[in-house]
């Protein structure tokens, strides 16, 4: 959310920033709500002063007998007293107007970030690896013999419906390879906390991270008013929700592997082959929280964690940073983390690691205190590090061999008791 008082001061700046955005202006109309909401305040507060010194007068008119001044003094001390209950009734429902004008805005994007209108115009910041050279037609996750076994689209469609899979036997046994192995590097080597968290959530949650008010119809909502979390971002963000934390402790890094869900809306007959985009899947989530002069370093730190996660996997892919007009909703920075599929003969997003600076800080009142100093808001920032099922999409489709066989990563030979490949007929040896 963003500071009406930092609109205050530089209204130009605030509407340059958001038509880097495509969006329009907008100060004068916040400021205009901000106006009528202050005024009604001070004619509050001036109607309260006006009751109170009225409310000394009325003993003084009744001690002397004047009759008339009494009854005068009181009408006066009900009428600002109405008056005072109107007038804060006035500013309460401007000061709704104007926080529910804010919360449906955008973050502003960083002064480096690329202007552009889509994913056409982000740019390129690095690749690493070689895309496998084969010397057969690659085929998708879906279709490679060896996973045809433990990957079955129609029981779930029996029961769930469409954008849902069944996976069982090496493949399923593959997935959680993938995620014990993320997590294990980045407790390990990369210093985050692992964390476990519900994934149902209040309303609050999903305020304060983003997802609401504006994107409710992304998520799923049950019949008592939990929300099911879309990424533990929203969990793991919110662990420091209301809090003054001591600047001491920060960063705070954390990872969590969970279950999430998304309605896909607005998705309708994008990706409906295969295990791409589901209504359900796993994902293993970066979160950390920073004091605001470090965030854009913690940015670069946790991009270079998502990417050690597929240069473990040998997993070729590349870096970009997205242009304004594709950031999403909560960024000031983005970088997307690209894996190569060679069923599909491209790069697809594994992974988005963004820096939020203050903007969901402000909307859950997260706050740090340095040593005698005054709170102030901590910069949060979260990346998928990485996505389970797209990760155990690449790794199908990278391994896989004219046989119809897949060939499985190094790193994951423990994780898996030492099995190397998965068989044409669907099991791990």
């Amino acid at each position: 959310m963003h500071d009406i008082r930092a609109i205050r001061d530089n209204p130009a700046a605030f509407d340059a920033a958001l038509a880097r955005r495509g969006l329009p202006p907008m100060a004068e109309d916040l400021l205009s709500i901000d106006a009528a909401r202050r005024a009604r305040i001070t004619e509050a507060e001036t109607a309260k002063a006006e009751q109170n010194a009225a409310s000394k007068q009325v003993g003084a008119a009744k001690a002397r007998g004047d009759e008339a001044e009494f009854e005068r003094l009181r009408a006066l001390v009900a009428r600002k007293k109405a008056d005072m209950a109107r007038l804060e009734d006035e500013a309460r429902t401007e000061d709704s107007r104007l926080r529910d004008a804010l919360l449906a805005i955008p973050n502003l994007p960083h002064d480096d970030v690329p202007e552009g209108a889509d994913e056409a115009d982000n740019v390129e910041l690095r690749r690493w690896g070689t895309p496998p050279s084969l010397d057969f037609t690659a085929k998708e996750h879906f279709e490679i013999p060896a996973v045809a076994p433990g990957m079955d689209f129609a029981m779930a469609a029996k029961l769930s419906g469409s954008r849902f899979v069944v996976l069982s036997g090496a493949v399923a046994r593959l997935q959680r390879a993938l995620a014990q192995f993320m997590v294990d590097l980045h407790t390990t080597e990369h210093g985050l906390t692992e964390v476990w968290t519900p994934v149902l959530v209040r309303d609050e949650a999903m305020l304060g991270t983003g997802q609401l008010p504006k994107f409710g119809e992304d998520s799923y909502q049950t019949t008592n008013g939990w929300w099911l979390v879309p990424t533990s971002e929203v969990t793991l963000t919110n662990l420091v929700a209301g809090e003054i934390v001591d600047e001491a402790t920060l960063p705070r890094r954390y990872t969590a592997h969970t279950q999430c869900f998304r309605s896909e809306a607005g998705s309708a007959g994008k990706d409906t082959a295969g295990m791409l985009r589901q209504h359900q899947f796993e994902k293993v989530e970066m979160v950390s929280i920073t004091r605001p002069e470090d965030s854009l370093a913690e940015h670069d730190r946790m991009t270079r964690c998502a990417e050690t996660v597929l240069e473990r996997l040998g997993l070729p892919y590349r870096t970009v940073v997205l242009c304004t007009g594709d950031m999403g909703f909560g960024a000031q920075k983005t970088h997307d983390i690209e894996v190569w599929l060679p069923g599909q003969g491209k790069y697809r997003e594994i992974s988005s690691v963004s820096v939020c600076g203050d903007f969901q800080a402000r909307r859950m009142n997260a706050r740090y205190r340095a040593e005698g100093g005054k709170p102030a808001f901590v910069h949060t920032l979260n990346g998928s590090g990485l996505a389970v099922g797209r990760a155990l999409i690449a790794v199908l489709e990278n391994g896989q061999t004219a046989e119809g066989e897949v060939i499985l990563p190094q790193a994951l030979h423990p994780y898996l008791q030492g099995r190397t490949r998965i068989t044409r007929d669907g099991t791990l040896a």
